[in-house]
């Protein structure tokens, strides 16, 4: 084990202006890469030796969230080359940068960091980076394993990109199709001419809430489906492909067919209210904390669980109430005005189209997930020693 080798370039205070030089902050690292979104510029002179060059890493060593310090970013967008840094920030420069940025990542690096944080320090200087200690291979062995990781780099940034691409492809469906303003082809062909009336809720829906069931009551090998109220936020977007939970409890309401699911309580914010969710299954157990939206004539679950997520968010998230525990009760629900279509085949049409682009976004994440798993194993075997390159 070898401390790290290099320079660590201090950052300096700065008063914001409209132009002059960027200047770079924690708010520019994204995954280990630059961003350039939301930026702060200053009109000072500096030291060309202190300026970015290519390959420079950008390290956050100071912030009020210690989960930040140590978040890195190696520097190659062009727009980001011959900039300042932040007063938050530093610049690590060494002969072996590519290396050095692969070492940045690793929990080797976050455990010596978090080493030198207390109750009461929030950063880290020169003399802490300088001493921390990695495996470093002979040169030319380092930059075939910084070569080999940075391949796997291109690979999970061109993914995000594409997923970056399908969600905003995603929000812009259904900004016409949620409204509208855009009309789909029915089976024949025909674009839809069906008439879009506004309706209240209640008009629609007759509400209900999930009772009892708690983590407590799950059993991996229970005999019943059930869903949870904070599953909503963590497991489940606009349509529950997959039930994940199972109890032996009988408690709960028992869902039906197109139910849709509205959380009824948070301690964060009302916006984490406003997530709808269609269920498509009957008998799964829906617990306590949980508001039940079931139609009252034949509509599409998943169309309204999307058109209430994103069209009438804000609205749903204006109607909870509370300070420390914050809840939405169906009584804030009911006069909650919506437009849609009044046939039912094309709310059908309309859910469709949003699920293909559902399918495409899962398949990325899924793509995105399998590529950080794959680096993060050949991370552990190439930068620890255990397994050695071969070099041409």
């Amino acid at each position: 084990m070898n401390k790290t080798k290099g320079c660590l370039i201090a950052n300096f205070a700065t008063v914001p202006e409209n132009d002059g030089l960027l200047v770079l902050r924690s708010s520019n690292i994204k995954n280990g890469s630059i961003v350039l979104e939301d930026n702060v510029y200053v009109d000072c002179c500096i030291d060309d030796a202190k300026l970015t060059r290519l390959k420079d890493i950008l390290i956050c060593v100071r912030n009020g969230s210690k989960t930040l310090i140590g978040k890195s970013a190696i520097i190659t967008n062009p727009a980001a080359i011959g900039q300042a840094h932040g007063a938050f920030m530093s610049v690590f420069r060494s002969e072996s940068n590519e290396y050095v940025f692969q070492l940045f990542q690793t929990s080797m690096f976050f455990r010596q960091v978090s080493a030198d944080l207390g109750a009461t320090i929030n950063s880290i200087n020169t003399n802490n980076l300088l001493k921390y200690k990695f495996p470093f291979p002979p040169l030319p062995e380092q930059k075939k394993i910084a070569q080999i990781l940075s391949t796997w780099d291109n690979a999970i940034s061109a993914t995000e990109r594409l997923l970056e691409n399908s969600q905003q492809r995603k929000k812009a469906l259904m900004r016409q199709l949620l409204t509208g303003n855009k009309r789909l082809l029915d089976k024949n062909g025909v674009r839809f001419s069906g008439e879009w009336k506004k309706y209240q809720l209640e008009d629609l829906f007759s509400f209900k809430k999930g009772k009892g069931l708690s983590k407590a009551d799950l059993s991996v090998s229970g005999t019943n489906k059930c869903i949870l109220y904070g599953e909503l936020y963590t497991r489940y977007s606009e349509v529950v492909n997959t039930v994940y939970s199972r109890t032996n409890l009988s408690d709960g309401t028992p869902s039906v067919c197109g139910d849709i699911l509205i959380p009824s309580s948070t301690t964060t914010s009302g916006i984490d209210l406003a997530n709808a969710t269609a269920i498509l299954e009957d008998n799964v157990l829906l617990g306590g904390d949980i508001n039940i939206l079931r139609a009252k004539k034949k509509l599409s679950a998943p169309f309204f669980a999307h058109l209430l997520t994103h069209v009438k968010k804000h609205e749903i998230a204006s109607r909870a109430q509370g300070i420390t525990i914050i809840h939405l009760y169906s009584t804030d629900l009911k006069d909650i005005g919506v437009f849609i279509p009044t046939e039912l085949i094309e709310q059908q049409k309309i859910a469709e189209v949003l699920s293909v682009a559902d399918q495409e976004i899962s398949a990325l994440k899924q793509k995105l997930d399998a590529f950080k798993q794959e680096k993060k194993a050949l991370m552990q075997q190439l930068l620890t020693g255990k397994r050695r390159v071969t070099l041409n």
